[in-house]
C-alpha cells in the first residue's frame, strides 16, 4: 500500500504496530515494525542470505510476499531487538555475527542437526561432522543457551528402523554434550503438507508418517538417552503427549527463555508483559499470559509466541525430501540464483 498524503501518514503511525518507510525506489510505504523477528521457518537465511538480511537491516526495511495470496507488504526493522534464526547450517553466518551485536540485536539460534547422510534426506548439507563442528564453534562463540539442538523431523523407514535413529541421535548428542541446553524433535508429517508428499515423490511407500507406539517408543528411547546429556527435552508443534518422559511441548519462539537471556530490555519485557518493577523479579508476574502472547497464525500445537517471520517459501535450496517449504527443489534452486543480495525481497 502506497502513502500518497499526510492524512496517510498521520494514519499509519496512529497504529503502535504500523509506521512508514522509503522504500528502494522512494516511495512511502506503510510497513509492520515487529519486535521479534523469525529468519526463518521458511527458508535457510542463516546458511544462504546473511548478506541479504544485513543489508536489508541497513537499509532500514524488506517486502515481504505473502505465500497464500501473492500480495506484498512492507516490514521495517525500526522497533526490532530479537531474532530467532532457524538453520542447518549457520556456517556462513558465524564471522557475521559481529553486526547484530554491535547494533543492539539480540538473537538465539534453532539449529536443525538431523544424520540422514546414508539416505541422502538432505542431500545439500554439508557432512554430519562438519555440522557437528559448527554447532561446537557457534555455541562457543555465543553460549550454550543460545543453540537449541532440533533433530527434526524425526523419520523411520526400512533403511533405518528406530534403533539404528535412536544410535544415530545418541552420537550427536553425545558431541553436543555441554554445547546446548536444550533438545527439540518432531515427527514427519505427511498428510498435512502438499509439498512434502510432492517432495518425497517415490518415496511415499517407505517414508511414512509414524504410529503411537513407534512415537513412544522413539521418545522412550531419547528420554533414556538423555540421563547423561541432561538436556530439557521438548516436541515442536505435536500434538502428542510425551509427559511422563519428561518431554514438554516446545515454544521455540519462546518466552520463557527470551525472559531468561534477555531481561535487561525493557522492549522485549514490554512485550511479554513484564514491567519495570517486575524486571529484577527470579520469577513471573501473577498477572503474566502466556496465552495472550500465542501466535494464533502457527499450527494448532505449536507453542511459540507472536513474531514476524520474513522468509519465502521456494528459495531454500537444501533439497530436504520432506521439505514444507518449497514446491520443489529445481524452483527452489532457480529462485536462490536469481535473489540478489540487494533486493528488497528474497522473491
Amino acid at each position: 500500500m502506497s502513502i500518497d498524503s499526510v492524512d496517510d501518514v498521520l494514519i499509519a503511525k496512529s497504529f503502535s504496530d504500523k509506521s512508514y518507510i522509503i522504500d528502494d525506489f522512494g516511495n512511502k510505504q506503510i510497513a509492520s515494525e515487529p519486535i521479534i523477528i523469525s529468519a526463518s521457518r521458511s527458508t535457510d537465511i542463516p546458511a544462504f542470505y546473511s548478506d541479504w538480511l544485513i543489508n536489508r537491516i541497513k537499509r532500514g526495511y524488506l517486502k515481504w510476499k505473502n505465500p497464500f495470496n501473492g500480495s506484498f507488504s512492507y516490514v521495517s526493522f525500526a522497533k526490532s531487538k530479537l531474532f530467532v534464526f532457524w538453520s542447518k547450517n549457520p556456517q556462513p553466518m558465524l564471522n557475521k555475527l559481529s553486526f547484530f551485536d554491535e547494533n543492539g540485536y539480540h538473537y538465539y539460534f534453532q539449529y536443525t542437526l538431523n544424520d540422514y547422510q546414508a539416505e541422502r534426506f538432505e542431500p545439500n548439507l554439508p557432512p554430519i561432522e562438519d555440522r557437528i563442528d559448527t554447532f561446537i564453534a557457534l555455541s562457543d562463540k555465543i553460549g550454550k543457551d543460545k543453540v537449541i539442538w532440533r533433530f527434526d523431523p524425526i523419520i523411520v523407514c526400512e533403511s533405518l528402523p528406530p534403533d539404528d535413529l535412536l544410535k544415530r541421535i545418541k552420537d550427536i548428542g553425545d558431541s553436543l554434550k555441554g554445547y546446548t541446553e536444550r533438545m527439540v524433535f518432531s515427527f514427519i508429517d505427511i498428510n498435512c503438507y502438499k509439498k512434502v508428499k510432492a517432495n518425497l515423490g517415490k518415496m511415499q511407500s517407505e517414508v511414512v508418517e509414524l504410529d503411537k507406539a513407534t512415537i513412544d517408543y522413539i521418545a522412550r528411547g531419547i528420554a533414556e538417552l538423555n540421563k547423561m546429556w541432561e538436556f530439557q527435552l521438548g516436541t515442536c508443534a505435536e500434538s502428542v503427549d510425551l509427559d511422563k518422559y519428561g518431554i514438554e511441548h516446545n515454544r521455540c519462539i519462546d518466552d520463557r527463555l527470551i525472559v531468561k537471556l534477555f531481561r535487561d530490555d525493557p522492549d522485549l519485557m514490554r512485550l511479554i508483559g513484564i514491567d519495570e518493577e517486575q524486571i529484577e523479579a527470579d520469577f513471573l508476574p501473577v498477572n503474566y499470559s502466556y496465552e495472550k502472547l500465542i501466535d494464533k497464525g502457527q499450527r494448532k500445537a505449536c507453542g511459540c509466541i507472536k513474531s514476524k517471520d520474513i522468509g519465502q517459501y521456494d528459495t531454500c535450496p537444501h533439497g530436504c525430501i520432506y521439505c514444507y517449504a518449497n514446491t520443489n527443489h529445481e524452483t527452489a534452486t532457480n529462485n536462490y540464483r536469481k535473489t540478489s543480495q540487494e533486493s528488497e525481497t528474497l522473491l
